[in-house]
């Protein structure tokens, strides 16, 4: 196809799904079930075909639409750009791919009504897609909020269940506060710049200093931090991952979560690169390193496998702000082929985690000690996404680290691999702990145990299973899930083409020559030359997955020894503050984000 083509095209990537859904809601209370879900995957797979196809011709050029052929004139425009490139378009592709997989293993969802569920997955995926091609920073807020607005609803579908509408309120007042200090921040650069189209911002704050630039940069991230789970933003993300569906969990933690940092990094990168961007770099570690080490230290405290699993994400979403902050083409591909990789590991997780809930009826490592004995093949799984997700080559996730160790050595940011490793041993341990176990029943359960409310017992079972095996459809996404970020890691030319797309991605120029004058191609750049396995990578990710594999030890068989008595004396105040400040109240969370708005606020300027 023609770029002409492929541009007319970029519309229909939101149109699809949305019309879909709409479909799905009008007429599914007079349809059979199954007729539903097969309308939701027609959706979810159109657009999954049409991400793919703008995805290898985003390869060639980039790509922009004018919505309603409001191009602009002398390089001034008033209409509605869509943008394409191959950041974008990969995202799409892999949010189309997860809803798909979601729809799959939903199809022995729910007892009763099925049409909500689908409809809102489809508006979700909708927004994501929006989100990712909207060229300016007001149509990126709109979609942000539709994307948001299903996931509110979505996260309270069990309202049979207190605790899932109460996860469910925090989520949306946490995030809709979140996004009114964005819409304020929109506000504030449109009033000092008369722009909102990125490509036109980046022209005008060229040349632009000062505190208002500073503080519409803030206003603006805040709502992609929250719902990126940055700390000090993140308390509504355990919440709700504990009382969202499973198949709902899957999108949480596999893209929503990432269109965050893609939202900071895109109006970054575009807009804001001239007059913050040296400024920011810090900035963006400093946040990296706290939300990873508070994300990794909560995650070994959970016996929840949904929280431990939403903790495991608040920790890499730090790894991935670690990356960005390393900053140029090379990082930038090792975030992207992380991102890919985790995305995959993390939705199978939950994924099996949903079918331990819907086998046992609770997700309390405890309580399932040794349960899950007889699901071997989930256990094979769990343990083969665990081991991913602490860094075992060749999965992407490994693949990811590896070229993220090698881009903060170049940057000579030598702490950088360090917290990285740290990161990732200890949150794959927590769920290495967990999987030995429920899947294999080692070491002895834990004496004492308080009947905390973050126990997994009190989770509804979600779906109902008649007989005592679990159903392929149950099964089917996981496996995928799994091979695919196998599949990714093996790819031999993934690394080098990653590091291609993030250069292009970093292009302001080109993007606003692409957005404003229609000059689709790309700069020109030298082929990047990306080692993934040298022998001190190697060294380094076995080192990571002997780490994982000995605390993970350590905390199922060292539960009466005297070393771990020891390391609990050292460990109970800050894990009891921790723990209090997590405190499921929704007074705290926005004191929390009002907090973190005016401590990001300040510290930019200082930085400035």
């Amino acid at each position: 196809m023609t770029t002409s083509a492929l541009a007319s095209a970029l519309p229909l990537l939101i149109v699809v799904p949305i019309a879909f859904g709409c479909v799905v809601l009008a007429v599914g209370r007079w349809l059979p079930w199954r007729l539903i879900e097969l309308l939701s995957l027609a959706g979810a797979g159109a657009a999954l075909v049409l991400d793919a196809v703008l995805l290898a011709g985003s390869g060639r050029a980039r790509i922009a639409e004018w919505v309603g052929g409001w191009t602009p004139l002398r390089g001034v425009s008033v209409g509605i750009a869509l943008v394409c490139d191959q950041v974008a378009a990969g995202l799409a592709v892999l949010a189309a791919a997860l809803v798909i997989a979601a729809v799959v293993f939903s199809w022995r969802y729910f007892e009763g009504s099925r049409t909500q569920f689908h409809g809102l997955l489809l508006f979700f995926l909708g927004g994501m897609t929006g989100f990712v091609l909207a060229g300016d920073i007001f149509t990126m807020f709109v979609f942000f909020e539709l994307m948001s607005v299903a996931a509110y609803a979505l996260a309270g579908m069990k309202i049979e269940d207190p605790s899932a509408v109460q996860g469910a309120i925090n989520f949306g007042i946490v995030n809709s506060l979140a996004a009114y200090v964005s819409l304020i921040g929109v506000g504030t650069i449109y009033a000092h710049t008369g722009q909102l189209n990125l490509a036109e911002l980046a022209r005008t704050l060229a040349h632009q200093h000062g505190p208002l630039v500073v503080l519409g940069f803030v206003l603006i991230c805040t709502g992609f931090l929250v719902k990126a789970a940055v700390v000090p933003f993140h308390f509504w993300l355990d919440d709700a991952h504990a009382v969202a569906p499973t198949p709902v969990c899957v999108l949480f933690s596999g893209v929503m979560v990432e269109l965050g940092l893609y939202g900071v990094a895109r109006v970054l990168a575009v807009a804001f690169a001239a007059p913050l961007g040296a400024a920011v770099q810090p900035f963006l570690l400093a946040l990296g390193a706290l939300t990873a080490a508070v994300g990794a230290v909560m995650c070994l405290l959970q016996r929840h496998l949904k929280r431990l699993l939403a903790f495991s994400t608040i920790a890499h979403v730090g790894m991935f702000f670690l990356i960005l902050g390393v900053g140029g083409r090379d990082a930038g591909g090792a975030l992207i082929v992380y991102l890919l990789g985790h995305a995959a590991v993390k939705g199978a997780l939950f994924l099996l985690a949903g079918i331990l809930l819907n086998r046992y009826g609770s997700v309390d490592e405890i309580t399932l000690h040794g349960r899950a004995r007889p699901l071997r093949f989930v256990g094979i799984l769990y343990g083969l996404a665990a081991l991913a997700l602490a860094g075992l080559p060749p999965f992407a996730t490994a693949v990811g680290k590896s070229m993220a160790d090698s881009a903060a050595d170049q940057a000579r940011l030598g702490w950088v691999p360090v917290a990285l490793l740290l990161t990732s041993a200890l949150t794959g341990a927590a769920v290495l702990r967990a999987g030995g176990r429920v899947f294999l029943a080692m070491g002895a359960v834990p004496e004492g145990i308080e009947a905390e409310g973050m126990s997994g017992d009190t989770e509804l079972i979600e779906v109902r299973i008649d007989s005592d095996r679990t159903p392929p459809s149950m099964l089917a996404p996981p496996a995928v899930l799994v091979g695919g970020a196998l599949v990714l890691g093996l790819l031999p030319g993934l690394p080098a083409a990653a590091a291609v797309a993030a250069g292009r991605f970093l292009d302001s120029t080109g993007y606003a020559a692409t957005a404003l004058a229609g000059r689709a191609g790309y700069a020109a750049s030298a082929p990047p030359a990306v080692e993934v396995w040298s022998p001190m990578a190697l060294a380094l990710a076995g080192l990571t997955v002997l780490l994982a594999v000995g605390v993970a030890a350590f905390e199922l068989f060292g539960v009466r020894t005297p070393v771990r008595r020891a390391v609990d004396a050292v460990l109970r105040a800050p894990a009891h503050v921790l723990r209090r400040a997590h405190s499921g109240h929704v007074g705290d969370y926005v004191v929390w984000l009002a907090l973190g708005v005016a401590a990001m606020g300040f510290g930019l300027l200082a930085l400035s």
